[in-house]
């Protein structure tokens, strides 16, 4: 059987997450959707928005296998799937299945099972491909089998408590780790800095490959820090935290997720946020993740109040997204991809904008000034700029006009 991952018309709900990020790419309890789907050991393929195409066919060679005709059937998996070793195990199921059917969650289309042929007909468009498949509804013989997916962003930061500890056990049992304390388990070259202490009585820790820990820091599971991760001394670790690789963290942190090659070095509190990638907390960045009065969080999400059925929501910061020093970011605040911000985040920030509102300007980012601060910091980490790379900021751009027009103030442009 073949395994196609797509994005739905629905994954623009969560922006900035996956403004230049396919759905499967987003990390959540220290997992992607995308490690799983390799690890149920099909050929697999991807179907993403126009602008991830060449993103998509470079960096996740992994999906460019095709749909092999000799698989009569091929799995659909939406790309906006929770990434918890649950789903996996659910995705298992209907990989034996080899039949007819289809599993949906929120009214979307979570998975299903389809003959090859009709997809093959319409590489790349979903829509028309499933329109050619006919109507896909769960037959009686299809096992009971529960998909959730991703709707909006406060939603990744919520499974990723929920999914963490399962997903790390996985990890483990998976990978090759040594043991260094109890439930504290370590890949090739990692490091633990001298009068590190840690608690693993609500769940292990797990440092990857060539991941540093400095002295004097305080870690506490469950955690993991992707290969290459640097934590600096003096800095506390909590209670679901995931460093993607090649991260640079400092601070307290806490049940958070911080993608690839994104900077928190110094000082300052980090609690229940999702952070992209390629972004910089200036010395002193703190957030909110209660509210005073101790109850549920709403966002502001496109004009409407969103409830989140969470006491505890942070931030959530789109890829490249820069702070100041001794900015302070309000409970449950959306920042955008590309933006830079100073002073007191009360409201959330559109894309591509210098954001300083409490000193009385919001200004337009044109993705030119990007291209230049994009190729310095990917020189700073070895990264060979991109046409590509370039390519996706315009894109970004473009597709979020609409966040700069909406915005609550106007822009001084």
């Amino acid at each position: 059987m073949n395994v196609l991952v797509f994005e739905d018309s629905l994954v623009d709900n969560l922006y900035p997450v996956t403004t230049g990020r396919p759905a499967y790419a987003i990390t959540c309890g220290s997992f992607r959707l995308l490690d799983w789907l390799v690890q149920l050991g099909k050929p697999l393929s991807g179907w993403v928005r126009p602008h991830l195409k060449t993103l998509q066919s470079l960096d996740f060679p992994e999906l460019n296998q095709g749909l092999s005709a000799s698989n009569r059937w091929t799995l659909l998996v939406n790309a906006r799937l929770v990434p918890s070793r649950a789903n996996f195990l659910q995705l298992q199921k209907l990989l034996a299945r080899e039949a007819r059917g289809a599993i949906r969650s929120d009214h979307s289309l979570a998975a299903a099972v389809v003959p090859t042929e009709q997809l093959r007909s319409h590489d790349g468009d979903i829509a028309k491909a499933l329109e050619a498949v006919g109507p896909i509804e769960a037959a009686a013989t299809t096992p009971a089998i529960e998909l959730p997916l991703l709707n909006f962003p406060h939603e990744i930061i919520r499974w990723n408590v929920d999914c963490f500890v399962d997903n790390l056990r996985h990890r483990i049992d998976s990978g090759h780790y040594r043991e260094v304390a109890k439930d504290v388990f370590v890949g090739d070259g990692a490091t633990l800095g001298e009068f590190t202490v840690t608690d693993t009585k609500t769940g292990p820790i797990v440092l990857d490959c060539n991941s540093q820990i400095g002295p004097y820091c305080f870690l506490r599971g469950p955690a993991y820090l992707g290969c290459g991760a640097r934590v600096i001394e003096h800095a506390a670790i909590k209670d679901c935290v995931s460093l993607g690789h090649t991260t640079k963290i400092g601070g307290e942190i806490e049940a958070s997720v911080i993608e690839p090659y994104t900077n928190k070095q110094h000082h300052g509190f980090l609690g229940h946020s999702y952070l992209g990638s390629w972004i910089n907390l200036g010395a002193g960045t703190c957030n909110s993740d209660l509210k005073n009065t101790y109850g549920e969080v709403k966002l502001d999400f496109r004009g409407q109040k969103l409830a989140t059925g969470m006491q505890f929501v942070g931030c959530v910061m789109g890829d490249y997204a820069k702070t100041a020093i001794n900015t302070g970011i309000f409970t449950g605040k959306i920042i955008g991809t590309c933006s830079m911000v100073y002073g007191f985040v009360t409201t959330n920030v559109p894309s591509f904008v210098n954001y300083a509102r409490s000193f009385g300007q919001v200004t337009e980012l044109p993705p030119s000034v990007m291209e230049s601060t994009q190729k310095r910091m990917f020189a700073r980490r070895q990264v060979t700029q991109r046409q590509c790379d370039i390519q996706l900021l315009h894109d970004m751009y473009q597709l979020t006009r609409n966040e700069r027009q909406l915005a609550e103030e106007p822009l001084v442009l």
